[in-house]
């Protein structure tokens, strides 16, 4: 009796003691990222005004606003999600409702699971190699988009496979008993299950396309270029535009870089919290 008394004791303060390291390293990394975010604001809130968010930079960088880089982060992220998300969402759909358990299935998880592991500087040369040289699209647009989807195609396959595996078979099984084909049950019962996670885990791989300068900085950008045309002229981008002026030898005006910093977290910033809001409110309404 002792002896198992002893026992459920140990176990109890194992488990304490699980929990607080646990708990600490989960609030170290939430207080890491809050630091960071209120170090960049600090530094760089007090410099973006209308006239930073509108207007076209001035003598080398050191003035004026940063409006073309703007645009052509929104034109890049925009372009990407044409060409990622609708390949990522039905390879994603293939792979939990159509993929037959056995070797196919394992090597193309293992693709996408390498895809994934590439550093983002290896998707640059190699949309320099097909898209800028072989396709012969040049520095634009379209050959940093088509980049970047490259790079955003494994976050999208992995969380629409995922987001549709959580949809519990009952719901399949109930539609199919009810006579709807397979598709439509995939079509109108599953997809509409999945679409939160779904939507979310594509705007967080949008997001980090959108935050990206190794891909695109030998396909798509620019040290300056005026708003583009058309999806064949290159472009300026927040990240390359950051980069640029914190590393180049003239060095702008450190209001600026923070400036560009600031703008460019509280944007990704504002999108993923409102993707992880929408998902909360969404999965509330769903019942199974």
């Amino acid at each position: 009796m002792k002896r198992g008394t002893a026992r459920i004791r140990r176990a109890r303060i194992a488990e304490t003691i699980a929990r607080i390291v646990t708990g600490t390293a989960a609030i170290g990394v939430v207080g890491l990222v809050f630091l960071i975010i209120a170090y960049i604001a600090y530094r760089g809130a007090g410099s973006v005004n209308l006239e930073f968010l509108t207007a076209a930079p001035r003598k080398f960088m050191t003035e004026g606003g940063i409006w073309p880089a703007i645009n052509g982060t929104l034109l890049l992220t925009m372009w990407t999600a044409a060409f990622a998300l609708p390949v990522g969402v039905m390879a994603g759909i293939y792979l939990a409702e159509f993929a037959p358990k056995g070797r196919v299935a394992r090597i193309i998880r293992l693709a996408i699971a390498n895809m994934a592991g590439v550093p983002s500087i290896v998707y640059g040369l190699f949309g320099l190699s097909l898209f800028v040289l072989t396709m012969g699209l040049g520095r634009s647009v379209l050959a940093g988009a088509l980049t970047l989807a490259c790079l955003t195609l494994p976050v999208v396959i992995t969380s629409t496979e995922e987001a549709l595996r959580q949809v519990p078979k009952d719901l399949r099984q109930a539609s199919l008993a009810l006579g709807a084909t397979r598709i439509r049950t995939i079509t109108r019962v599953v997809l509409p299950a999945a679409a939160p996670g779904i939507v979310t885990g594509s705007i967080l791989g949008l997001s980090r396309a959108a935050g990206e300068t190794a891909p695109i900085l030998v396909t798509a950008v620019a040290f300056y270029a005026p708003i583009p045309q058309d999806i064949l002229s290159e472009t300026m981008a927040l990240p390359y535009h950051l980069y640029i002026m914190a590393t180049q030898a003239v060095k702008p005006a450190p209001d600026v870089v923070w400036g560009t910093a600031f703008v460019l977290v509280a944007g990704l910033s504002i999108i993923n919290v409102a993707a992880a809001a929408w998902r909360s409110r969404q999965r509330r309404r769903i019942r199974w």
